[in-house]
């Protein structure tokens, strides 16, 4: 992924007000619910999917209390867990590409506003598989630059050595790539080290990206994204869209 696009994301999140902020920690703590249902277990030893989560929860800035408060509710009432992984797939203005993963307890629901925000910004939704081809799953950790006493030489090593897969250097972030089975071990390797992550995760990485020329575009892929963003069952928002 081009280290500008991502770290352009990041900083938007970051930048959020807190009622913004609160909406991603419900988003993530959703995804907490989940992985301990799925993973049959609220130990992250023992629970790699809920283990994942909890390093994005923390790259996020989840407060570490929130996070065992989700985990031990979902422990003691896994059973009112009724969230499904639903994937949506279509395009922005001028043939943006866009995958939408959202947990949602109504599909119909779900379906009827993804479908309603394309259409509303000049986009459409797709079938499965209409975009898929034009991303790679791909785990992806980005580390600031800044306060960080190691060089840009020291990173790559450490990372390929905790098995990355590549490593990319822009002026704010550098950004390691691993393969999603790699994702868990590498991160783990990493942090060892004693690195913190801005982000951490296993995304969907266009391999192009498309420019928008005219502001009208941009504006309405901007307000599309923002669209998906405010939504509480929209998990994820994939696009190859260059910033």
């Amino acid at each position: 992924m081009s280290g500008h696009n991502k770290w352009s994301t990041i900083k938007q999140k970051k930048g959020k007000n807190d009622a913004a902020r609160a909406k991603v920690f419900t988003k993530i703590g959703r995804e907490l619910l989940v992985a301990v249902k799925d993973g049959g277990s609220a130990d992250p030893s023992v629970n790699s999917k809920l283990r994942d989560v909890i390093a994005k929860a923390k790259a996020a800035n989840v407060p570490n209390d929130n996070i065992d408060r989700i985990i031990k509710k979902a422990a003691g009432d896994s059973g009112s867990n009724n969230f499904e992984s639903v994937t949506y797939e279509g395009y922005g203005p001028n043939g943006i590409a866009v995958i939408v993963e959202a947990l949602t307890d109504n599909r119909n629901r779900t379906a009827g506003e993804v479908r309603h925000y394309f259409d509303k910004f000049g986009g459409n939704m797709g079938t499965q598989g209409c975009v898929t081809f034009m991303f790679e799953k791909k785990g992806v950790l980005v580390i600031e630059r800044e306060d960080l006493e190691a060089d840009e030489d020291k990173v790559m090593e450490d990372a390929l050595e905790a098995g990355a897969s590549d490593f990319e250097a822009d002026d704010d972030i550098f950004t390691i790539y691993t393969e999603p089975s790699d994702f868990s071990a590498v991160r783990d390797d990493i942090a060892a080290k004693g690195y913190e992550f801005a982000s951490a995760e296993i995304e969907m990485v266009p391999n192009t990206y498309t420019k928008l020329e005219s502001d009208e575009a941009k504006e309405s892929m901007q307000k599309m994204l923002d669209m998906f963003e405010d939504n509480d069952d929209i998990q994820n928002v994939w696009h190859n869209w260059e910033i």
